[in-house]
Order: structure tokens, then C-alpha cells, then sequence
């Protein structure tokens, strides 16, 4: 499946995925600056990513914690969601994110 992923930079790509892959390690691995500092235990915002608002809907409510966790969010918006908690299926397909300009990615 694809993902188009936006970065703070404006660089664009389609990215492909695999049913069960978290958003998180797929941007990572395309090299998007989403650092995850958590390894994606939900107890950081390092991995805050901005859903496209026509495919927001398509995803799965977000959890209590999660929503806590995008308080601390530099940012954050009403389709904002941890990047951690996104696990691709076959409905996400052709799904639009954007990293956040002030995002930060530390491993680099």
C-alpha cells in the first residue's frame, strides 16, 4: 500500500508499506525526521504527524492516552496523531501525512 508522507521541508513522496507496519518505522525508514524517542510506548509526542483532514476519518479514534500525549505536541491540530499508533491496513491506503515543520529528529 502507499503513503504519501510530507516533510517539514516540503519534500513529498509516496512511500510503499506492508499491512501490520506502524507509520512511525515506515517514515523512518524513508527518512522523514520523526524520532519516536519512546520506541512508540506512547510517553513522548516525538512522533506527532498531521493527517491529511479528508483521511483522518478513515482512521481508527484515537486512544486517551493518545490524545494526552498530543497535548504536549508542538503544533498539534485537531487531525494530529501519533505516528506510533497509526499500524497500516489495506483501508489506509493512498493515506496523506505531514511532519510538522517543528518537528525534530535527534538520531540525525
Amino acid at each position: 500500500m502507499i503513503v504519501h508522507l510530507t516533510g517539514p521541508d516540503g519534500r513529498s513522496e509516496a512511500v510503499r508499506g506492508a499491512t501490520g507496519d506502524r507509520l512511525l518505522d515506515l517514515a523512518q525508514a524513508y527518512d522523514f525526521p520523526l524520532e519516536g524517542t519512546c520506541g512508540g510506548q506512547m510517553a513522548c509526542s516525538t512522533c506527532h504527524v498531521i493527517i491529511d483532514p479528508a483521511d483522518h476519518a478513515r482512521l481508527p479514534a484515537p486512544s486517551e492516552e493518545e490524545e494526552d500525549m498530543l497535548d504536549f505536541a508542538a503544533g498539534a491540530v485537531a487531525t494530529s496523531r501519533l505516528a506510533c499508533q497509526i499500524v497500516l491496513d489495506e483501508s489506509l491506503d493512498g493515506l496523506r501525512v505531514r511532519v510538522p515543520a517543528g518537528a525534530r529528529d535527534a538520531r540525525r
